[in-house]
Formats: C-alpha cells, sequence, structure tokens
C-alpha cells in the first residue's frame, strides 16, 4: 500500500481510529516511528507524509513530516468505450485497467447490451480507491455513460473500433479512443456507423470476451 485516502490529511497532527486505525495498525503492522502516505480523495496531487508518534488502544497519533505535490499517473491518454456487460465482469478487471492508467471509460448501451445490468458508479469508484491506494496512482478515472454507439461515436469520431477483421493493433498509431463490444460483438446496424479506415484486432484465432480484449488493448496501448 502506498498511501491511504484520508481527507483529514495536511493536519500537523492526525488522530486514526475506526477501519484506518484497523487496517493500518492491526493488519499493515505498522509501528512507532513508521512514515505513512495520504492523500485527500478529491485533492489527489499531493501527498502527505506522517510520522507514527503514538498507538493507543484504538486511536493512532501521527506528526506530518512534509506535503509535496506527486503525480503519478500514466504518460499517455486512454479513454474506453465499452459496450455494457455483466457488471460482475467489470468489477473483475476494474483494478487492471486503474493500475495500466486509462483515463476515461464510457459505458455504452448498445444493441446487444442486456438491459437488466445497472451501473453502480460508487462502488466502481471504491474498487478504483482500493486500486489506486496499492499502484500509487494520484489521478481519477473518470466514468460516463452513452445510450448508443451512434451516440459515442458523433461525440469521439475519431475512435478506433476493435472488431473482426481490422487492421492490426501494431499499425493503428496513437489511439486515444476505442470502442470495444459487449458479449455477441455488433450488430450490422452498429458496424455501418464505423469507419472502415479505423478497425483494429488482434492476430488471433481466438474469440476474446469483452472484458478480456478490454485489458489486452488498454496494456497494449498504455504499457
Amino acid at each position: 500500500m502506498l498511501f491511504s485516502f484520508y481527507d483529514g490529511a495536511g493536519e500537523k497532527e492526525i488522530k486514526l481510529k475506526g477501519e484506518l486505525f484497523k487496517y493500518l495498525i492491526k493488519v499493515r503492522r505498522h509501528n512507532v516511528g513508521d512514515i505513512i502516505a495520504f492523500r485527500k480523495s478529491k485533492q489527489r496531487d499531493i501527498l502527505y507524509r506522517y510520522r507514527l508518534q503514538k498507538i493507543d488502544a484504538r486511536v493512532a497519533t501521527l506528526i506530518l513530516q512534509d506535503a509535496k505535490e506527486y503525480i503519478l499517473k500514466a504518460s499517455k491518454e486512454l479513454h474506453i468505450g465499452w459496450c455494457i456487460i455483466d457488471t460482475k465482469s467489470i468489477e473483475k478487471v476494474l483494478h487492471i485497467l486503474n493500475e495500466s492508467g486509462v483515463s476515461k471509460i464510457t459505458f455504452i448501451t448498445c444493441k446487444r447490451s442486456q438491459k437488466n445490468f445497472r451501473l453502480d458508479f460508487r462502488r466502481f469508484n471504491r474498487i478504483l480507491d482500493t486500486s489506486s491506494q496499492q499502484c500509487g496512482r494520484s489521478d481519477e478515472m473518470i466514468f460516463e455513460t452513452s445510450e448508443s454507439v451512434e451516440e459515442f461515436l458523433q461525440k469521439y469520431p475519431k475512435t478506433a473500433i476493435f472488431d473482426f477483421g481490422g487492421k492490426s493493433i501494431e499499425d493503428i498509431k496513437k489511439i486515444q479512443t476505442v470502442l470495444i463490444g459487449c458479449e455477441g460483438g455488433f450488430t450490422e446496424q452498429e458496424r455501418q456507423l464505423f469507419d472502415t479506415d479505423n478497425i483494429f484486432s488482434f492476430k488471433t484465432p481466438m474469440i476474446l470476451r469483452s472484458e478480456s480484449a478490454v485489458v489486452a488493448i488498454s496494456n497494449k496501448i498504455l504499457l
């Protein structure tokens, strides 16, 4: 754990109680004298470093050592347009996308998206917070929604599209926005919206699940 989110960070002295106390003292087993880092959840650019001064039964007292701007983010940005799939499958890979440095995900209701799935952004953000604390990322991944593939492409016309029969991903330069379908892929009606010059695929005979494709593409472009 490279840092913890704590909105009281910045004070000369802080006293940790409750779950954060249990995690840092009981689970992480920090001792008096240890240096522990924090960021505020809404002001993430500043890293606050505290020295653990005293541990009581249920309270840990820490003294501020320094506060410096420390931004840790991917060297480039990637925006994924992701046709909605089972939210359990989304949750399983969110931490990987966050660690890779994906900057934004637009969840799209495409023709073959199942309508019973409900996106829980509060839960998604809790997953991202845990991931960021572990990998050190300081910026926030952004979530938004789009009602259709057509609406998404109108808003982001330079989108690269992951689909069968496209160019090799190695031939696509400087991808900043990519569209990935749900299980079952795109319909022919949706494919009519695509610019064939912007379609790409991997050199594999295997059919990837939507979440596998998202992870593979983000890693290929960002890492």
